[in-house]
């Protein structure tokens, strides 16, 4: 039922306090222990989890969820040349991404005819949403959280559980399951996770409603990930979108657009998970000791050439 899938989610968001005891089953086999990865920060200042390879048992939590009968929707937006992304981002997924999961793709593109056709497993579902195109990559990317929110309201919140809103020119490599399942869940930018937090690209003028002071900041997130229950990344979307809009209003538009309003969001609405950056990583970057698996990453891409400006 809907209680039981809130209060063992809020269970496994906490990890039972995980950093310190390790959750075991009557089996005596492991789920949690954030005690194996010492050379990693696997909590946040507020106790939610940051997941890393080897601190789950990623076959006993999908087993755990999988009789749940959840449903999560996946949207992605494939607007303008990035629709050649998308089937190596939807192949990728039957491979890697909630595997043996009801799955509900949402692709918004403004080319509906060239969205490919992809073989998909058993209990996983394509709709295609057309919305329109732009001349300018910064528009589409602010209006990513009005649609989002929009088709939440008309669609999404009667046939999915959960929700992740994922960037198509990324590629999944690995396993990526119920361990990454929350209320609401974020991810660690993999360009400043080595970084304090002077030198994350917060906005930082104040007349913007994303404005973030240069000693406040807890981590810099990945636009290219959001997700958690479906409500939960609703209100997220609908105050992102309600605040650029304010600052369009002012003639503002923040630093990083849509990315910048999600890390003033989750600034002051903590995260209850947080993903180390194997679920957000870049093609470009060498594979450092502490990632010791990419699951997701951005592909190197010509900038120039896929979007209308530069």
């Amino acid at each position: 039922c809907s209680s039981c899938k809130s209060t063992l989610s809020s269970l496994y968001d906490l990890h039972c306090v995980c950093f310190l005891l390790t959750i075991t089953t009557q089996s005596g086999r492991s789920l949690f222990c954030f005690c194996r990865r010492t050379d990693v920060v696997a909590v946040t200042p507020w106790l939610a989890p940051i997941v890393w390879e080897g601190t789950f048992d990623p076959v006993l939590i999908d087993n755990i969820y999988k009789p749940m009968n959840l449903t999560i929707a996946t949207t992605v937006f494939a607007v303008g040349k990035y629709v050649r992304f998308l089937q190596d981002f939807l192949e990728t997924a039957e491979k890697h991404f909630m595997v043996g999961f009801n799955v509900r793709y949402c692709v918004f593109t403004d080319r509906p005819h060239d969205v490919p056709s992809v073989n998909l497993n058993q209990g996983r579902h394509l709709s295609v949403i057309q919305v329109p195109g732009s001349n300018r990559w910064q528009e589409i990317s602010a209006r990513r959280m009005e649609i989002i929110q929009t088709t939440i309201e008309h669609q999404i919140r009667r046939e999915a559980d959960y929700i992740f809103c994922l960037d198509v020119d990324s590629k999944f490599h690995a396993h990526w399951g119920a361990e990454s399942l929350g209320r609401l869940v974020a991810v660690i930018h993999p360009g400043y996770y080595e970084q304090t937090r002077d030198r994350f690209p917060y906005e930082r003028r104040p007349a913007s409603t994303a404005y973030i002071p240069m000693d406040e900041g807890d981590y810099y997130y990945g636009g290219a990930m959001i997700g958690g229950f479906v409500e939960d990344v609703y209100t997220l979307t609908k105050v992102c979108r309600n605040k650029f809009e304010e600052d369009a209003g002012n003639s503002l538009e923040a630093a990083w657009q849509e990315e910048s309003h999600l890390n003033r969001y989750l600034l002051y609405n903590k995260p209850s998970k947080v993903l180390s950056p194997e679920y957000l990583w870049q093609d470009f970057k060498a594979k450092t000791k502490e990632v010791k698996v990419i699951r997701f990453s951005g592909v190197i891409k010509n900038y120039a050439e896929v979007r209308p400006n530069v």
